[in-house]
């Protein structure tokens, strides 16, 4: 059984400049330039598991060489899962470190490859594990349970407020007509929204120079928007617009995707780990992995930071509404109703998990999604693809905010609560080391 009480690494001093001065080599040195060695051999894992699963490496900005070496390699993911393990009992090695950051490098790792070791084995065996087994494994972390019954008092809340009669989710589904973005004002409503997005983040988050993004609309896809980093502070931002997109999603998606979300994160983890420390297993991302809850969870609350209180309904109600021709007096309603529809997001998850767990099957799932999370036949259609996708992918999204959220609202001084949030944007954290 492998120890769970990690010894980090020390000093990065070339072993090389020692011998040369005639000493013997100190082997905290020596451990330095293992781990440097085990993050290599990680990023080759991670690329070559990519050849197996088109969705599994999100992002990649090292040498293309390594990449070339990965897929040279022709492994296995049976072959990748067992390289994993070798990789765990070094790390298990591994002397005490000087500093708390070199400690969270080698917690991160840890975490990284046991989630690369465990997809790797299923992948191998042709089948995902189950939604309690994948959150735990994949995501270093243990996700709330509930009941779908625990959401009928929010679904009585919305029913109220909802005009109409007879079913609720068509009810629903008929107010929201309201206030969905016409399609020749898309594009100006968004590029607006990530402008105020970015200024805000701006005015507590120091951005890599020349830092920059593309924005792209899409359909087709089993998600509403897609961060895709392309290295060197660049992101090519994707928004699926195959379903109506409603006022609210700009600034989400905006904060979400662009700043102080996706974009934001990358662009400050290649600059300070990358760039600065030369640690290059930061330019490879493994979507199935613990770094996806915290990429997750700080683009979710980075919404509440950026626009605290009633300041997303009041840029929406003055500036958005305008832009996109709807009416501005109807937006502190919909802002009401919202943030009811909000507590309904872990009936998505428990719904996941049934249909995950095989309880429920694919028409099953559709049904409940249209009863608890109130969306129609083709938005519980597009969200059943994402959980064929993804798995339980799920709970990054809400859980993963619910951890960070917890984290950062231990103050309540705005600044220190952007700069909590910059220090999980800038170090190697996973949920296991959140507070450290």
């Amino acid at each position: 059984m492998r120890n769970p009480l990690l010894k980090p690494l020390v000093l990065t001093v070339s072993i090389a400049l020692v011998t040369a001065c005639g000493k013997a080599p100190d082997p905290r040195l020596a451990a330095t330039v293992d781990v440097d060695n085990i993050a290599r051999q990680y990023m080759q894992l991670v690329l070559a598991l990519g050849e197996h699963d088109s969705n599994y490496v999100d992002a990649y900005y090292g040498p293309q060489q390594l990449r070339d070496e990965a897929v040279a390699r022709g492994m296995s993911p049976a072959e990748i899962a067992a390289e994993a393990k070798t990789l765990l009992e070094k790390i298990d090695t591994q002397p005490p470190a000087d500093s708390d950051l070199r400690k969270l490098r080698l917690h991160y790792l840890d975490k990284q490859i046991q989630a690369l070791a465990f997809y790797a084995e299923h992948l191998s065996h042709g089948k995902k594990a189950n939604f309690e087994a994948q959150a735990q494994a994949l995501y270093d972390t243990t996700p709330p349970n509930y009941s779908l019954t625990d959401f009928d008092e929010v679904l009585a809340g919305i029913d109220k407020l909802v005009p109409g009669e007879g079913n609720l989710t068509e009810r629903v589904v008929e107010y929201r007509k309201n206030f969905v973005i016409p399609a020749d004002k898309l594009d100006v409503v968004f590029q607006r929204a990530i402008d105020e997005c970015k200024q805000r983040t701006q005015a507590y988050i120091s951005l890599p120079q020349n830092e920059d993004f593309s924005l792209e609309y899409v359909q087709d896809k089993p998600w509403s928007g897609y961060n895709w980093y392309k290295g060197k502070s660049y992101s090519l931002i994707q928004i699926n617009s195959e379903r109506p997109i409603d006022i609210s999603r700009a600034v989400d998606l905006g904060c979400h995707e662009g700043y102080p979300g996706h974009h934001t994160y990358n662009a400050l983890l290649e600059h300070k780990l990358v760039d600065e420390f030369g640690w290059q297993e930061f330019s490879v991302y493994p979507l199935y992995s613990p770094q996806s809850l915290i990429a997750e969870g700080t683009a979710n609350y980075g919404i509440e930071l950026a626009f605290p209180l009633e300041q997303k309904m009041e840029f929406e109600r003055d500036v958005l509404y305008p832009l996109a021709g709807l009416d501005p007096a109807k937006a502190a309603e919909y802002a009401a109703f919202l943030k009811l529809m909000a507590k309904l997001s872990y009936a998505g998850n428990e719904i996941a998990r049934q249909y995950l767990n095989g309880d429920i099957d694919s028409e099953q799932a559709v049904a409940l999604l249209q009863q608890y999370s109130l969306n129609s036949e083709a938005e519980a259609r597009q969200r059943l693809r994402f959980f064929d996708n993804y798995g339980a992918y799920v709970i990054n999204y809400n859980w993963g905010k619910d951890l960070v959220k917890d984290y950062i609202e231990q103050t309540d001084d705005e600044a220190e609560r952007w700069a909590r949030f910059t220090r999980l944007l800038t170090t190697p954290r996973v949920p296991s080391s959140i507070e450290w």
